[in-house]
């Protein structure tokens, strides 16, 4: 038995590598599972796996968890 995943979906590590990452760029788009899209300023807890995308224009500030995010883009 294989368990392969959507492909369109990638897997937590690589998820929470990009978070890493992403802590120091200036604009994030991050599409969740629920089919939301968020574009802003990112705040991330490694140690917590949580984090907050931020967007000043919209006013909008969206708290999430690594393991409700499908795709992240820089």
């Amino acid at each position: 038995m294989s368990t392969t995943k959507k492909k369109s979906e990638m897997g937590p590590g690589r998820i929470y590598d990009m978070l890493l990452g992403a802590r120091t760029a200036d604009k994030i788009t991050v599409h969740f599972k629920d089919g939301r899209v968020v574009h802003g300023a990112l705040i991330f807890n490694p140690y917590k796996g949580t984090g907050r995308v931020i967007n000043i224009d919209q006013e909008v500030s969206i708290d999430f968890a690594v393991d409700e995010i499908k795709d992240l883009k820089m």
